[in-house]
């Protein structure tokens, strides 16, 4: 099973597969705009700005299920990530990412790449890198800068 096996659903409630994004490096993300490393958006932002004509994707999950820092609606989400942090690259409709209603694709992610302390989530900005085949190829902790991923990042997208 592939990455690109997955479906998503988009803020603006289209939901596509991840196989439309077969051939790209993916970066994904859960988000949060409440949570004291929410700078990141901007690093991400800036990734994907460097790197989208290279084949890089970066899909921001937005999730509430740590402290409730992600409180808004879709709407509320999307106009925050725009206006505040400048946000372009996709975003989903909110998900979870632990327990019972968690997102498949997280569940197939953190079956692909364990955390240090177990597979849950357990912060917002975990980040997972996706070769062009879907394959997993890393898992990021959250206070980890994604800038300090510019190396896997570049390797990726000349593989």
């Amino acid at each position: 099973m592939s990455v690109h096996d997955f479906p998503i659903t988009l803020m603006d409630g289209t939901t596509t597969s991840l196989k439309a994004f077969e051939g790209q490096v993916l970066l994904l993300v859960n988000t949060a705009t409440k949570c004291g490393l929410a700078g990141q958006f901007s690093e991400l932002e800036a990734l994907y700005q460097t790197y989208k004509g290279q084949g890089l994707q970066v899909i921001g999950f937005p999730c509430n299920q740590f402290k409730n820092q992600e409180p808004g609606s879709n709407e509320e989400v999307l106009a925050e990530c725009q206006l505040n942090f400048g946000v372009t690259f996709p975003l989903t409709q909110k998900i979870d990412v632990n327990g019972p209603s968690e997102y498949p694709l997280f569940t197939h992610l953190k079956k692909e790449k364990k955390g240090l302390l177990g597979d849950d989530i357990k912060w917002n900005f975990t980040k997972f890198l996706v070769s062009k085949k879907g394959d997993v190829l890393k898992r990021v902790a959250p206070q980890v800068s994604p800038n300090s991923m510019i190396k896997e990042i570049e390797k990726a997208l000349k593989a």
